[in-house]
């Protein structure tokens, strides 16, 4: 049984742990809209359980799926995956699913955010987001865990923590107007302070060049481990993306964590750039309700959009040069963990890649 609980994480002694902390299990959503995804999204569905397959042989998997997918998902997992019917608008269960929390017992709760589509109706990808402010509410009830509701909105991918009492995250997106444009920006660390119960919260300036989230956090740098952050990079000063990983260098060098560390960071060059083919956009439905999917547009390509499993790391490549490199480094950094790289162009098409479809759930 799962009950709505009227405190706070901070209050009642839970913290949100690293994700390279122990999990039980990941959990992701099922893609479907023609309109965000081409071809009746086919070749993402396909995408999406080479992610799930890879997740799978570290720990379990669980897959939320519309009513009118349950079977054909049912049918295209490998059947060690879970797979359960939970209605959603889109797959992006990073942003809608719950932040789970734990405690010192190892007691499990988790939070419900508000979800507003990434904006709403001011820059929001999508009108309609009703199924996905449920979903974080749903998974908590299948997994008999108690939640916190917050009224904050909030994604999954915006925030990005060390479980050492430090939070990463983008002023592009989390002072973004379309979010909580009556809170300040001391009101909004206090919410972060009292529902991940971190001590330090790190504050970089914007995210991945034209991502469509605002700036998430979990595209452009992450913690690798407790003082280590992996950051997305380019050597090309030309790129737009070059002052924004040159400003958050030097923002994270600046930095120290809440254990009073300064950072170590590993720059990870990204792919491409990578434009949308004609294919690829005239696969894509048209529609006035979503985000256009057009020739030449360049999409949001990093690395670090990784997902940290219990002995392995889930990358996307994306038959580019630079996708050697990137395994191989991943792979010095993650000595203990078997790094996989799995297709990501598909998911990017869409508009985020491996760690944007996960979200980890801790171990008791």
């Amino acid at each position: 049984m799962s009950q709505l609980l009227n405190s706070t994480p901070k209050q009642d002694g839970f913290r949100m742990p690293a994700e390279y902390e122990k999990h039980a299990g990941c959990w992701m959503l099922w893609p479907e809209r023609p309109d965000n995804w081409r071809n009746g999204a086919k070749p993402a569905q396909r995408a999406f359980t080479s992610v799930a397959a890879a997740i799978s042989q570290f720990e379990p998997v669980t897959v939320g799926v519309n009513q009118g997918q349950f079977q054909n998902a049912r049918a295209l997992l490998p059947s060690n995956i879970r797979v359960v019917e939970i209605s959603s608008n889109d797959a992006w269960i990073r942003d809608t699913g719950p932040t789970f929390v734990i405690n010192d017992m190892g007691e499990i709760r988790g939070i419900d955010w508000e979800f507003n589509a990434w904006g709403g109706l001011n820059g929001g990808l999508y009108p309609v987001w009703d199924q996905d402010n449920l979903v974080a509410q749903k998974v908590l009830e299948i997994e008999q865990v108690d939640r916190y509701k917050a009224s904050f909105i909030l994604e999954g991918g915006a925030i990005h923590v060390d479980g050492q009492g430090t939070a990463l995250v983008t002023e592009e997106c989390l002072l973004n107007p379309n979010r909580n444009p009556s809170l300040s920006h001391g009101e909004i660390e206090q919410t972060l302070t009292d529902y991940l119960n971190v001590r330090q919260i790190i504050w970089l300036g914007r995210g991945v060049y034209l991502d469509e989230t605002d700036g998430h956090i979990d595209n452009l740098a992450c913690f690798i481990r407790p003082g280590v952050v992996a950051l997305t990079w380019t050597d090309n000063q030309h790129d737009p993306q070059y002052d924004i990983s040159c400003d958050a260098l030097e923002r994270l060098k600046q930095a120290t964590d809440a254990q009073g560390r300064r950072l170590e960071v590993h720059k990870i060059h990204q792919p491409g750039p990578l434009y949308i083919t004609q294919a690829e956009s005239a696969g894509v439905d048209s529609s006035a309700s979503s985000h256009p999917r057009q020739v030449g547009q360049r999409m949001a390509a990093s690395y670090v959009n990784f997902y940290i499993a219990n002995g392995g790391i889930v990358v996307p490549i994306f038959d580019d040069p630079y996708d050697v490199a990137a395994l191989q480094q991943l792979q010095a950094l993650f000595p203990e963990r078997k790094v996989i790289g799995v297709p990501g162009r598909e998911i990017l098409l869409g508009g985020g890649n491996i760690h944007c479809i996960t979200q980890q759930q801790p171990a008791p």
